[in-house]
């Protein structure tokens, strides 16, 4: 038996970030939404846990037990007092480190397709349980669509979205760590008072009607600040988009992946054209949102 899991890449339209917690983490209001660009995650019995990968970048992923894919597999398998004998493998299609979740999908895809490999049959909110001890965005890779997740963005809240988004994306030459960023983002706000993290009313209306126009004018990421210090590249990145005619665009949660909103199919096209050819970044992909969470094929 095989079970194939797909699973979403996520972009922040919003991501307001609190001060740093004791435990070291920051309270969020991460207004989460699904894009079409997948992985695919697939789970055979096997010997002993196995990870392979294939796809664009599939040569910057762990293939040991400190891969989230390997992580669910293991979680599950405790809970359940089961040997973790599977060979998962991730067909990568999600940019690698490119603040898009693209760890966490394989995380949310390797539990959904380890519980239906071993007929474990965990309740939903047991999954969404282990998927908040793995981390802060694996639960939303489990539910996909649109959210607003609290806490450090585990606690997830379903938004309404009345419509359907265009999105270009802009992948970097090059990574950017999340705890790096996070870092930065407390050394250039050490002594400022940080506001505590709340969601945009302007950017939830927007999404409930739908309107790109309304969602560009509220989109922010406070980690965006943080991202352009180390990686200041990505500001003509970000240029190149703007200058092309996209709505909005901004980093992807911790970056270094540019997201643009376009208005329409065909702005969204004029949009990748003009990053293509602007030496500004090493890939481009064109998608829409919001997408459905993690599904078995």
């Amino acid at each position: 038996m095989t079970v194939t899991v797909r699973v979403p890449a996520k972009v922040n339209v919003q991501l307001a970030v609190g001060a740093a917690r004791p435990d070291g983490f920051h309270d969020l209001a991460n207004v989460f939404l699904a894009v079409g660009l997948y992985d695919e995650v697939t789970a055979t019995p096997a010997d002993e846990l196995r990870i392979t990968c294939s796809g664009p970048d599939a040569g910057q992923v762990p293939l040991d037990r400190t891969n989230l894919a390997a992580r669910a597999a293991l979680a599950l398998a405790e809970r359940y007092g089961l040997a973790p004998d599977v060979h998962l493998h991730i067909a990568k299609d999600i940019p690698v480190a490119g603040g898009m979740a693209g760890g966490s999908a394989d995380a949310a895809g390797a539990l959904v397709a380890c519980d239906a490999l071993w007929g474990t049959n965990a309740p939903r909110d047991e999954l969404l349980a282990i998927c908040a001890e793995l981390g802060s965005d694996v639960p939303f890779s489990l539910v996909g669509g649109a959210a607003l997740g609290t806490g450090r963005g585990e606690r997830l809240r379903p938004l309404e979205v009345g419509g359907s988004f265009h999105w270009v994306f802009a992948v970097a030459d090059g990574g950017l760590s999340t705890p790096a960023v996070y870092g930065e983002f407390d050394r250039l706000t050490a002594g400022l008072a940080v506001p505590e993290p709340v969601a945009s009313q302007e950017l939830l209306d927007a999404l409930a009607k739908g309107d790109a126009t309304a969602l560009a004018a509220a989109v922010s990421n406070d980690l965006q600040p943080a991202a352009l210090s180390l990686f200041p590249a990505l500001t003509d990145t970000l240029a190149a988009g703007r200058s092309a005619g996209a709505l909005a665009g901004l980093v992807s949660g911790s970056g270094p992946t540019t997201a643009f909103l376009a208005r329409d199919a065909e702005s969204a096209g004029t949009v990748a054209g003009a990053l293509r050819v602007s030496g500004t970044c090493r890939a481009v992909r064109i998608t829409e949102g919001p997408a459905p969470g993690a599904t078995v094929r």
